[in-house]
């Protein structure tokens, strides 16, 4: 445990699926709370009024508790630090902007998109690095007064100082140094009114009292910025951690084209909720545990220090592994819950438990356990191209025994195997392939013992005589 406890903050914005690299983020946010003894805040940053949407708040907040996120505060739980949606936070901006306005370190910026859009273009093609070039650092106050009569709309910009070196240690690449003749004047308020990222999140920082700032290492640039507009509101300033990348397989940024990229596509084809824990912990983050992981037992194991500085890359094979460990580990009651209503066929809860421990071994999403059900539920089953084999290499014989054994035994299925062993002197693979086939219309797949108990004595009897009958007609 850390010896300062860290106030971590997931801040993302309603405006499309949580995707598997915000998910890691906001996990690897809740492990540095706990494992330090913290908390973890949850704040919307929602001020973009044409993007947001509250359908998709709904579903990230379900997503984050799906993935057994535990956040101390945020819009649904409350707090002390109030609202956590940038939407209604707006007195508490303006108090900041009425103090830069007062220090002299903002001004109107009158530049349309067009205008911004050319001088960047004109500082590329000159080989230099794009930023604002300034055209209304200095507009005397009678253009100003002019331009807003006239009813133009500016946005607001920080007055950036000349000749500093901002320095940071960054809790995951190191020590940091930007220079501010790199970066320019920036917007911290639109021409529409609205706070800008720059100044909403570093002001909500600092008034929800975050002392570690864990993001994307794309926002890396922008941590200079904010250290400057923490600076001069007087404000105290977080330590800051920034993760690298989530990439595909083939080293582009992960998309869908990759596979399921998002939270909600990963929840709808299956996976459970530890797998991705267990998958995510280990993503970028060099684990001091090797095997499943419960989620209290994570934070233990979880130390900023050995995240990696190199983008992680996004492996589905190993999200697979950490999906079949989570069946192994999950309990009845969990795997009944993931099936729902896909085992209504088996009956009464005492069947559908039998059937789940049966057949667990063999599941990876919800949908492999259908054709499992119908394997136990149906009148008949369909002969893969294998089991055919089998049936026809045993011979019409070979069943005709297995239902004078089964006649005889049914209620004991190591008994009835064994007398058909004796009956037709065959022991090992060459006893229990076609027998599996006969009963299962395959070759492999769960312990038969327990399918046979479930199927009942009638069905397996149906299904060897139909095996005979297969075998007598080929």
């Amino acid at each position: 445990m850390s010896a300062v406890p860290h106030v971590t903050r997931f801040a993302p914005s309603p405006t499309g699926a949580l995707h598997l690299g915000n998910a890691r983020t906001a996990f690897f946010n809740d492990l540095a709370a706990r494992a330090s003894g913290g908390r973890l805040v949850l704040r919307i940053e929602d001020t973009d009024a044409g993007r947001s949407d509250e359908a998709l708040l709904v579903k990230l907040l379900e997503d984050l508790r799906w993935l057994g996120l535990e956040w101390a505060e945020g819009p649904d739980v409350g707090g002390g630090h109030g609202p956590y949606r940038q939407s209604e936070r707006g007195a508490i901006y303006a108090r900041a902007l009425d103090s830069l306005e007062a220090q002299g370190r903002v001004y109107p910026c009158f530049c349309t998109p067009e205008e911004l859009r050319l001088s960047r273009k004109s500082q590329l093609a000159a080989g230099r690095p794009p930023r604002y070039a300034g055209p209304c650092a200095a507009l005397p106050k009678p253009e100003v007064a002019r331009r807003l009569e006239a009813g133009d709309r500016p946005a607001l910009r920080f007055r950036v100082p000349a000749g500093r070196a901002i320095e940071f240690d960054d809790l995951i690449h190191g020590p940091q140094r930007f220079s501010s003749e790199d970066i320019g004047d920036f917007v911290i308020r639109r021409a529409d009114g609205s706070v800008a990222f720059f100044l909403g999140n570093a002001v909500d920082d600092a008034a929800m009292g975050i002392t570690l700032v864990l993001r994307g290492d794309d926002h890396l640039a922008n941590t200079p910025r904010q250290i400057m507009l923490l600076e001069a509101l007087g404000l105290p300033i977080p330590r800051y951690g920034h993760l690298p990348l989530l990439l595909g397989p083939n080293g582009a940024p992960l998309s869908k084209r990759e596979g399921a990229a998002s939270l909600g596509d990963l929840r709808a084809q299956g996976f459970l909720p530890g797998a991705l824990r267990n998958y995510l912990v280990r993503l970028g983050h060099a684990c001091t545990a090797d095997g499943w992981l419960e989620t209290a037992e994570m934070a233990r194991h979880f130390d900023l220090a050995r995240s990696s500085k190199s983008a992680a890359h996004f492996d589905e094979a190993q999200l697979k592994h950490w999906q079949r460990e989570a069946i192994t580990n999950a309990s009845e009651k969990e795997l009944l819950e993931w099936l729902s209503d896909r085992l209504g066929r088996l009956g009464d809860a005492a069947r559908r438990g039998a059937f789940v421990a049966a057949v667990r071994g063999n599941l990876l999403f919800p949908v492999d356990v259908e054709p499992l059900v119908a394997m136990v539920c149906d009148a008949t089953v369909p002969f893969d191209a294998d089991a055919v084999r089998e049936v026809n290499a045993a011979g019409a014989a070979f069943f005709a025994q297995a239902l004078d054994a089964w006649s005889a035994n049914a209620a004991d299925f190591k008994a009835w195997a064994r007398a058909v062993g004796v009956a037709t002197s065959r022991k090992g693979a060459a006893l229990y392939m076609p027998l599996r086939a006969a009963l299962t219309g395959r070759t492999h797949g769960p312990e038969l013992a327990p399918l046979v108990a479930l199927m009942g004595p009638e069905r397996v009897a149906e299904r060897i005589a139909a095996a005979g009958a297969h075998a007598a007609a080929n």
